[in-house]
């Protein structure tokens, strides 16, 4: 394994250990939220782009996985936000 994928490695797993701890404290606001699925979302994009090796190929190709993490996600987001929007 050489330094660069040791790196992406290491931010993989600081991010899922910052998102694992939210959850086992239970510090969950809307905005913690967020942050939860931008990290989410930057987790997706170095595996897709590092580890499945898509970071050198054609764009359409790259945006497959793409377009499906921000539809999954804006799902969740939905979700998540919508019953707080009914109470406003």
């Amino acid at each position: 394994m050489n330094l660069k994928a040791e790196t992406i490695w290491s931010i993989l797993a600081v991010l899922s250990v910052f998102a694992y701890a939210l959850g086992h404290f239970k510090l969950i606001s809307t905005f913690l939220v967020a942050i939860l699925l931008i990290s989410t979302f930057l987790k997706g994009q170095l595996i897709s782009d590092y580890f499945m090796g898509l970071k050198e190929t054609r764009l359409r190709y790259r945006l497959i996985p793409t377009l499906w993490l921000i539809l999954i996600l804006s799902m969740i987001a939905v979700a998540y936000y919508l019953p707080s929007l009914k109470t406003l």
